[in-house]
């Protein structure tokens, strides 16, 4: 076949291309498809598959059992000074509390709960915490409450506590029991107490 001829029957099956495309109509680009983060096909139409999200979540209570309200609500608002706020009127007795902006800590008494019997103060326990400003503040206040360092002759279960300014976590801790044992840690951003002062604190 000549060269002629050639692109004679290339501009023909150019003609006969287009011309099939158009009876076709308009070609349009085909979307990629993504999954999204809860498995679903956006572009195909599929439901999101609904995620936690913890990433952005917060706390929002932590719940303590109690088996006296009266003597836990004394307990709370006195030696940790948390705020006691409006509870729903539920068929079993308790008491809530604030614990900073957004936070909440209930307390409840029932025969089913489960208690730390027997249990001393240990930090690999079941436990929650409390950040404070000020951790030579938050070891005075306990030591005007009758706190003692564990281990020191006065020290009980009821007023005893795990004082470690220089916590393996990386910020200074206390730790405490409230009346029915379940344990509270009490910690700093950072130590803005000497050595010395501690020493004098509990002794």
């Amino acid at each position: 076949m000549s060269n002629e001829a050639l692109r004679a029957y290339a501009v023909g099956t150019s003609v006969l291309l287009r011309g099939l495309l158009d009876l076709q109509g308009p070609r349009m680009e085909q979307p990629l498809r993504h999954a999204n983060a809860g498995g679903g096909n956006e572009m195909a139409g599929e439901p999101a598959v609904p995620t936690i999200a913890a990433d952005s979540a917060v706390i929002h209570h932590v719940s303590l059992p109690v088996r006296d309200v009266g003597r836990s609500v004394a307990f709370y608002e006195d030696v940790l000074r948390l705020r006691r706020i409006e509870r729903p009127n539920f068929s079993f007795e308790g008491a809530w509390f604030a614990i900073g902006p957004s936070q909440q800590l209930h307390l409840i008494k029932d025969t089913g709960s489960t208690f730390r019997e027997g249990k001393g103060l240990t930090p690999l326990d079941i436990h929650f915490a409390i950040r404070v400003r000020s951790y030579r503040d938050a070891l005075r206040h306990l030591v005007t409450k009758g706190y003692r360092k564990e281990g020191t002759p006065g020290a009980a279960g009821a007023n005893s506590m795990r004082v470690t300014p220089r916590a393996d976590a990386g910020f200074p801790q206390i730790y405490i029991m409230d009346p029915d044992g379940n344990m509270i840690e009490i910690n700093a951003e950072a130590l803005d107490v000497s050595v010395s002062e501690i020493d004098s604190l509990l002794k």
